[in-house]
């Protein structure tokens, strides 16, 4: 394929125009993009700054419009370990330590939440195939858990049964998992 306008380069803009129903399709080489009206060549984004940019969102500074942007009175967010400001975090994407995770907290959810689908926590991925036994070995460690917190609540009917379901799952391996 070729430019629609000089018809020597390969284009890389493609935009479709309709004009009183009609569709018009326009495929241009930069150049000729370049002269175009309908068409505005902004520097292009880094994946960088495209990945950074969802950090620097923060819903509670825009108005309902997105009109005005409203000054964050907070004092600013740095790391007790590593001096890193969350300001800094937003701008570079990365965070400086480990310890920045408890330091940024309460403003991370927000855009883990954002970032990953509505989930905050990790859970990790298991094979199907070969995660039987992974599988089992987490149900047991959830089910014991929630079988201490019955132990010291006092509802000892329950717990009876929780205990059971730890005990069928640990038959069905031949071995404590």
């Amino acid at each position: 394929m070729k430019c629609t306008e000089c018809q020597k380069q390969s284009p890389t803009i493609h935009f479709t125009r309709y004009v009183n129903g009609t569709k018009q399709e326009y495929h241009l080489c930069q150049s000729c993009a370049s002269k175009h009206d309908e068409v505005s060549l902004e520097e292009g984004y880094t994946l960088h700054e495209l990945l950074t940019g969802l950090f620097n969102f923060d819903a509670n500074k825009v108005d309902v419009n997105m009109n005005n942007i409203k000054q964050n009175d907070e004092r600013e967010l740095i790391c007790s370990n590593c001096n890193l400001s969350f300001r800094e975090f937003r701008k570079i994407g990365k965070f400086g330590c480990s310890d920045c995770y408890t330091s940024f907290e309460s403003k991370l959810t927000p855009i883990f939440k954002r970032v990953h689908s509505g989930n905050t926590n990790h859970t990790g991925k298991i094979p199907k195939r070969t995660g039987v036994k992974l599988h089992q070995k987490k149900e047991l460690i959830a089910y014991r858990k929630y079988l201490e917190k019955l132990i010291l609540d006092e509802n000892f009917e329950e717990a009876a049964i929780i205990r059971d379901k730890i005990k069928a799952i640990e038959e069905t391996n031949g071995e404590q998992v």
